[in-house]
């Protein structure tokens, strides 16, 4: 049985594709049931049918909360296994991440712990990094602070700037996302105690993302 995935999403949704990419393909036994936004002109809502889109304004809302509550039943009304923040760049709240708690994860664009927040690319260049990346982990209420499953890295190279450090990252982010929601839709990936779990054992190190497109524990 596929399994059902709901996408949270601010953007133009160019993870929301891959996804919708690899499903087609045959290479993520998975289905998104819905693409939920805080933003109605979202370019992410446009890759599905209407009748998988829910957006609203915060702004309809008397206080973030109950914006949250709103957008946890609608999430909770499409029956996700799993929620994927994809590009959704609102903060959401502790009552939320609870109610999802274990089914939650987020892709962000650097090495966490590295650089949470925004600016990724340009804050890694300040650092005079030797590589950059993205990350896949776990949702807990403190900002791209969850437990950290897998990573992509690549290369800072000489005469980058954040829009070409950006732009070659971001093929690996996409297949970063699908490799993790492969483990993730067969049932190998779990959240217990506040850490990631991979085939009933515990990770200590995040997954690494390797030139095939495969994940591998950093001892393999």
């Amino acid at each position: 049985m596929s399994r059902r995935i709901a996408v949270l999403a601010s953007g133009r949704g160019s993870n929301l594709q891959a996804i919708l990419e690899a499903i087609a393909a045959g290479a993520l036994d998975a289905e998104i049931v819905g693409v939920f936004s805080d933003r109605a002109d979202a370019a992410a809502l446009d890759k599905v049918p209407e009748a998988l889109r829910w957006s609203a304004s915060p702004r309809a809302w008397p206080d973030r909360a109950a914006f949250d509550a709103a957008l946890a039943d609608a999430v909770a009304a499409a029956r996700p296994d799993w929620i994927v923040c994809a590009g959704y760049m609102r903060i959401l709240g502790e009552a939320f991440i609870a109610r999802f708690e274990g089914r939650l994860l987020n892709i962000h664009p650097s090495l966490l712990p590295k650089y949470r927040g925004l600016h990724t690319h340009q804050r890694a260049l300040d650092a005079g990094d030797a590589e950059h990346g993205a990350s896949v982990h776990f949702v807990v209420p403190e900002l791209d602070a969850g437990t950290v499953i897998a990573q992509a890295r690549i290369p800072v190279l000489a005469g980058d700037d954040a829009a070409a450090l950006a732009a070659r990252l971001l093929p690996r982010e996409h297949a970063l996302l699908v490799a993790t929601l492969r483990l993730a839709t067969a049932g190998r990936l779990a959240e217990r105690d506040g850490k990631a779990h991979l085939d009933d054992q515990p990770l200590f190190s995040p997954l690494s993302l390797d030139s095939t497109g495969d994940l591998t524990r950093p001892d393999d």
